[in-house]
């Protein structure tokens, strides 16, 4: 699944250590999920979303096939 984190994090001048401190997760899942390599569980994408005042959404852009 693609997302936005990076941008969202850098937009609002986190750095990746300081939203992991805020959302209590380790700064590589933050990496992991930047990369795509980890999905978050919905309660931890609940979190990101209000960390960032958005909509999951906003965050994370699904894999739906496109017919």
């Amino acid at each position: 699944m693609d997302n936005n984190l990076k941008s969202l994090r850098e937009q609002h001048g986190l750095s990746q250590q300081k939203l992991a401190d805020a959302l209590g997760v380790s700064r590589q899942t933050i990496i992991s999920i930047e990369k795509g390599r980890y999905d978050p569980s919905l309660p931890l994408a609940f979190q990101m979303a209000a960390q960032f005042d958005c909509a999951i959404e906003d965050l994370f852009i699904p894999d739906f096939p496109t017919s």
